[in-house]
């Protein structure tokens, strides 16, 4: 499937560069559905439409290309990926492998500002549920994934699972985020930090890996909603 451009793309704001900016506006087309998995874009019809030269869209594009969100078509432009299912259930299994035991040896050691700081990331994260706002869900929501990770003191594990997140960005959400099914997984933030202030590893090992499972539920509803 080809198309030269997209309806309805989000304004570009004038808080960064401009490179930055398509890429922010990229990003929420992308997440709200209006750029579909498997079209492919064209350069100069997405400048037109920013109302800027070919250049930074490019640029952006080739941002997106290395967070595997997506690749390019020769001669044509960027095609949206869609990871497979089983590439799904990988994602997750790599993540809970990564993410699970980490948090739980969290426990009990994270200091009063660091708990203070995720819970108010947990917040902005429930917050966007709630408004619908599915580009700040999943944003805020990799942020605290990732400030949460980073407590551990690897930045070799933030970057990978950042890079797994990314390949596996929800797209579409919109729906979702109506029927309240983001809420429930936001929701879930706040009780694992509960159980890290606790010190309980055992709750917080429970709580993660329930979440992920959560997460990869909501990328079977989304594909069932799109069906």
């Amino acid at each position: 499937m080809t198309s030269s451009g997209v309806t309805g793309l989000p304004e570009i704001g004038e808080r960064v560069s401009l490179r930055e900016r398509v890429a922010e506006s990229l990003r929420a087309a992308l997440v709200s559905g209006r750029m579909a998995p498997g079209t492919t874009y064209s350069i100069p019809a997405l400048a037109e439409q920013f109302g800027v030269s070919a250049t930074p869209v490019r640029e952006a594009m080739l941002d997106l290309v290395n967070e595997g969100i997506v690749a390019p078509v020769p001669n044509k432009g960027f095609r949206v990926v869609e990871l497979t299912e089983e590439e799904l259930d990988q994602v997750t299994e790599l993540r809970r492998l990564l993410e699970v035991p980490t948090v739980r040896d969290l426990a009990g050691k994270l200091s009063a500002t660091s708990l203070t700081r995720l819970r108010a990331l947990a917040a902005e994260v429930q917050d966007a549920a709630g408004r619908g706002d599915v580009v700040a869900y999943v944003e805020s929501d990799r942020d605290l994934h990732l400030a949460l990770l980073a407590e551990a003191g690897n930045p070799r594990l933030v970057e990978m699972v950042g890079r797994l997140r990314d390949q596996s960005r929800l797209y579409g959400l919109e729906q979702l985020a109506a029927d309240g099914v983001l809420v429930d997984s936001a929701a879930e933030h706040a009780h694992l930090i509960d159980a890290l202030e606790a010190g309980d590893r055992r709750a917080a090992e429970k709580v993660m890996a329930h979440h992920l499972d959560h997460v990869r539920g909501i990328w079977a509803s989304h594909r069932e909603e799109r069906g």
